[in-house]
């Protein structure tokens, strides 16, 4: 192979032109993929990157515009043209049927056959096979994927898209639901794969990802291509402004100077239940407490047991000073405890409900009296919590990851909480999303609101949070001030020290 074969791309897409219904939302889009290269693809919720993944899937046909595999032009009517042609993709929501196997999933629709008789041992035998080939040879290939965790499901999809001896895998912000250790699984998994010459194109709102991973960088913003570079001529301050197109003066606002921490707003002593225990704990007005752990150390649950929803069944609880355990979350909610979950589409919001309908929700079933104040509020919040949003009628299910967050806010603002329980309040959403909400947070906290924040991010709990509380094995490991080190967390949170101050 020559060295302009080498430099030549493995997939080339350009000046992709998609419109739906009148309006344009990628505006003359490409980039380049080369054989054995992770390529980033980042930008702001409505940037582009979803339509421009589904184009390269065959799941949308452009309007304009080229697509090349291999230097010859190629269209794909449909998903199933595009995988022969060797491109797959990894959705966040992932097409596996349940109730089936690992290898009857991989080769669903295509499995070996032994006369008209489907050829069970060596569909199983080749699954094994591939599972090996991309580093999980333990996962057996005979398990119903109902089993499975989301990280072994994800396992299953880049399988699949292996077994269809894919050129190009794309990967829609794949470490959404994994635990740090899962990640490591996954980082390993993709460098395998390029390492036999596959493409990786990597979407995710996570830039330390991004940086770790990839290679080249492309962004995009508001349907136009912003423009592609190597990832080392990038640092993440740089990529932010190219992606919203402006400055941030901090991925972090700083607190405001005039606003000072106030009396013990929540006290926990001694707390506990199935799930966590012996817990002690004090968050002030004004202080936003960032509470870190790995995955499984219990930091949920707590949350959850503060709010009501797995009540505490020991020790103490007061609010406010007055003694407080709250049997349910409409309890809680009476208190003045409000919970962001973890999980906004499940859990924080009714998909098909209006924005009016979801931002008033809480108030109306809780505090029928106040539904009147709290409507005639509801435009003010809106806009300071900057929601674009076709109107207070619109479906919430058709807002951007970042605006359905600002939703989950404004429901929870119409109550006026003294307590706000954030349980990862930004996973998901683009950075520039991001610094609304934390620019939110600050304003609550000036307020005089209290905050327990819940992040898997380290640099999210070390930029927004006054004090770091950390948990391991359902307890407060210690209590770390804001100018620690993600080492000093993270050593903590795994129980390397001891050199922990008292919770």
């Amino acid at each position: 192979m020559d060295a302009a074969t080498q430099r030549a791309p493995l997939l080339r897409a350009s000046g992709l032109v998609q419109s739906f219904l009148g309006t344009t939302v990628l505006h003359g889009a490409g980039l380049e993929l080369h054989a054995g290269e992770v390529h980033g693809l980042v930008g702001e919720n409505g940037a582009g990157k979803s339509t421009l993944m589904k184009i390269l899937a065959g799941a949308n046909q452009p309007d304009e515009g080229e697509l090349e595999l291999l230097g010859q032009p190629v269209a794909f009517a449909s998903p199933m043209q595009a995988q022969r042609a060797g491109i797959a993709t990894v959705y966040q929501e992932f097409n596996l049927l349940v109730d089936r196997s690992i290898a009857e999933n991989v080769w669903l629709g295509r499995e070996p056959r032994k006369g008209p008789l489907v050829d069970r041992r060596r569909m199983l035998r080749e699954t094994q096979e591939l599972l090996t080939g991309i580093g999980v040879p333990d996962l057996d290939p005979a398990l119903p994927v109902r089993q499975l965790s989301v990280a072994e499901q994800q396992i299953v999809e880049i399988a699949k898209a292996v077994s269809l001896d894919a050129k190009v895998i794309s990967m829609d912000e794949p470490t959404a639901a994994l635990a740090d250790h899962e990640v490591t699984l996954l980082y390993r998994i993709i460098r395998g794969l390029t390492d036999r010459g596959i493409a990786i194109l990597y979407v995710s709102h996570r830039l330390r990802e991004v940086f770790d991973l990839c290679s080249t960088i492309t962004v995009l913003k508001d349907g136009h291509l912003v423009g592609s570079w190597p990832a080392s001529e990038l640092d993440e301050r740089e990529l932010v402004r190219r992606m919203v197109g402006r400055e941030l003066s901090s991925f972090f606002p700083d607190r405001d100077a005039d606003s000072a921490v106030g009396e013990v707003v929540l006290a926990l002593e001694g707390a506990g239940n199935g799930f966590v225990d012996d817990v002690s704990l004090e968050v002030r007005a004004g202080e936003i407490v960032g509470l870190a752990g790995l995955q499984g150390a219990g930091r949920t649950e707590l949350l959850s047991a503060i709010f009501g929803a797995d009540p505490f069944t020991r020790g103490t609880m007061r609010v406010d000073g007055s003694a407080l355990r709250p049997r349910s979350p409409r309890e809680g909610v009476r208190a003045g405890l409000a919970l962001i979950t973890e999980d906004r589409k499940g859990q924080g919001l009714s998909l098909n409900l209006s924005v009016l309908q979801n931002a008033l929700g809480v108030v109306r079933a809780v505090f029928p009296s106040r539904s009147r104040a709290a409507r005639s509020a509801l435009p003010a919040t809106l806009d300071e919590l900057a929601l674009a949003a076709r109107g207070l009628d619109q479906e919430v299910q058709f807002l951007s990851g970042g605006n359905q967050q600002k939703v989950v806010l404004a429901r929870w603002l119409a109550i006026a909480p003294r307590v706000m329980l954030m349980d990862e309040p930004t996973r998901g959403i683009d950075v520039g999303a991001k610094f609304g909400v934390y620019q939110v947070m600050r304003r609550l906290a000036a307020s005089g609101v209290a905050i327990l924040m819940v992040s898997s991010e380290l640099p999210e709990v070390l930029g927004m949070s006054d004090r770091i509380l950390v948990m391991r094995d359902g307890r407060i490991a210690g209590s770390l001030p804001s100018s620690s080190t993600e080492e000093d967390v993270l050593a903590l949170a795994a129980g390397a020290t001891d050199e922990a101050a008292a919770a």
